[in-house]
């Protein structure tokens, strides 16, 4: 089935902008870097999410679903952007999300309750676990309930970023200067956007080297992540009738900036953020974003990238959880 075939239904805004990050790759003096605003998609504060939503979502609608479940960390950006599609189409939705009720709720969970999501609380859950019990609670009920998978990434959602790539070419053969990226960073976690990057640079027959920062520690055993991401690029791939003969060494996934785990944020996403926001007044979040960016910079420090090129960072969104981090976020 080609990509084409697949129903898809507007949930964000379109291109994205680039940026060119003069200031903070002048303080750096390596590469010319730019930024790929996903963090402006327009659906609830924005987000990457949204380009896979909305094939799944018109997945779910194509179904007849009624309502939708999907579950996330307490702050996750993934689950926020959900509940807001949900709420924009008129359909129930449930968040399945890690850890406990806290007193008072802010960042995305204050989101979530705005937008009207049911929260279920699932302690050392935070993957959806609990989902297969909320399906059949709400089957009894006569509902007609959609699973979004954890990160929204399946062969669907992948498709959002295969879209995304070629969003990204439009763009660097539209400007004045013929854009060109040696590398394309980004926060890599639950798999679908480094999948559809993948994907959509076989299918644009690029040069770009696609450099995922792994952002969760491995807790089923060493490279299973990197395992998981190359079984869903093969699938994906067969699944929308895509030209792919990579192996999983071609895969890059970066494992060397996980510190002491998921959203447990450490120097490196402190000074990254505060880069970030001090030189170019851009936003990026302690999970993430800020990991990411963190890993970026130690690379060009270490003198990973050519002085010469340009490199273009993907900001997959995230910023409300800036609010919950308050106080990891304190710089002295």
């Amino acid at each position: 089935m080609p990509l084409s075939a697949l129903k898809k239904i507007e949930l964000g805004v379109f291109p994205t902008p680039i940026h060119k990050l003069a200031r903070l790759s002048a303080h750096l003096g390596g590469p010319q870097i730019y930024i790929k605003r996903d963090d402006l998609t327009g659906l609830a504060l924005g987000g990457n999410k949204t380009r896979k939503l909305e094939y799944l979502l018109a997945d779910g609608l194509a179904k007849g679903c009624d309502c939708i479940i999907t579950a996330g960390a307490a702050q996750s950006n993934h689950c926020r952007q959900t509940a807001a599609a949900a709420a924009t189409l008129g359909l129930e939705c449930h968040l399945v999300l890690g850890g406990q009720a806290p007193s008072s709720a802010n960042g995305n969970l204050l989101l979530d309750q705005l937008f009207g999501a049911r929260i279920h609380w699932a302690g050392e859950k935070r993957k959806g676990e609990d989902i297969p019990n909320i399906v059949s609670t709400l089957q009894n009920q006569g509902k007609r309930p959609y699973v979004v998978p954890y990160g929204g990434s399946n062969t669907i959602g992948s498709a959002g970023f295969i879209d995304a790539f070629k969003e990204l070419q439009q763009q660097c053969h539209a400007s004045s200067q013929l854009l060109e990226f040696s590398d394309i960073v980004f926060a890599s976690s639950s798999g679908a956007t480094h999948c559809g990057l993948v994907l959509g640079k076989a299918l644009c027959n690029t040069n770009s080297n696609i450099i995922g920062i792994n952002i969760d520690k491995d807790e089923q055993g060493k490279d299973t992540f990197k395992s998981q991401l190359h079984t869903l690029i093969e699938d994906t791939a067969q699944t929308l009738s895509i030209q792919y003969d990579g192996t999983i060494d071609d895969v890059q996934l970066i494992d060397d900036y996980i510190g002491q785990g998921y959203g447990v944020v450490g120097n490196l996403e402190r000074e990254a953020i505060s880069l970030c926001a001090q030189f170019e007044g851009i936003l990026l979040d302690p999970v993430y974003t800020g990991r990411a960016m963190g890993g970026l910079i130690d690379m060009i420090r270490q003198g990973r990238f050519a002085s010469s090129s340009n490199v273009l960072f993907w900001h997959t969104g995230g910023a409300p959880a800036i609010f919950a981090y308050a106080d990891a976020l304190q710089l002295s």
